[in-house]
């Protein structure tokens, strides 16, 4: 006699989503009350810029590695948070940057909350800042100042000036460097600040007294950070 047969339902375990790719978490960092100077060079039309950021915003800024993994965790972070600004994204060789800025802290802490659950990390995974270089020159030279300004559209360093130079890694922590120095010693003048990259700079100008301010500050923000080595 024949049978019937009837289909039955797989049982076969669903497919399991693809594993996500690691990504080392190696800056995460929030800045405050951006500064006057730092936000203005901060939307200046450099590259990687976007979205401008304004005077007395807050900012997150998160570096990563493999570089193009920031695709994903900036898609992260507008889904999660639409109203948030993205100002900087740039895919370096080896790493990936981001800034998202907004006047709504509470937004910007969720954002990174995402990007940390995505990553499985914890912002105290990031790198701890290594300061490289600090140092003051007094009375800058007028051939000296010439080639400093030779690539300058901006603040430039005039002859007589005396300029603190500062460098550090990771790179992103330039940034809060240049946005601390200006909340202690707004009257310097900031002509530089590089934060993609191997490391990050900072050139300011202005009088001893200020710099000697702004140099001990950094120094101090800086060495409190926490990170792994």
């Amino acid at each position: 006699m024949a049978t019937s047969k009837k289909a039955t339902a797989s049982t076969q375990p669903p497919a399991k989503p693809p594993a996500k790719p690691a990504a080392e978490l190696r800056v995460y960092l929030t800045l405050t009350d951006l500064q006057p100077q730092f936000s203005s060079w901060m939307s200046s039309p450099l590259g990687a810029r976007g979205y401008v950021a304004m005077q007395g915003t807050n900012a997150l800024l998160v570096e990563i590695a493999p570089g193009l993994s920031i695709q994903r965790v900036i898609d992260l972070a507008l889904k999660a948070e639409p109203t948030l600004e993205p100002g900087i994204l740039a895919v370096e060789r080896q790493f990936g940057v981001l800034e998202l800025h907004s006047n709504d802290s509470a937004a910007l802490q969720r954002a990174g909350q995402v990007i940390l659950q995505w990553m499985g990390a914890k912002a105290q995974d990031q790198l701890r800042p290594h300061l490289l270089y600090s140092d003051i020159l007094e009375n800058v030279t007028d051939q000296h100042a010439v080639l400093m300004n030779r690539t300058r559209q901006a603040s430039m360093v005039l002859p007589g000036q005396n300029m603190l130079l500062m460098e550090v890694a990771p790179a992103l922590f330039g940034a809060h460097m240049a946005n601390e120095a200006e909340k202690v010693a707004p009257d310097l003048t900031l002509v530089e600040c590089s934060m993609i990259g191997a490391s990050g700079r900072m050139y300011l100008t202005g009088s001893m007294a200020s710099l000697e301010k702004a140099k001990t500050h950094v120094e101090q923000l800086l060495s409190e950070i926490p990170g792994r080595a």
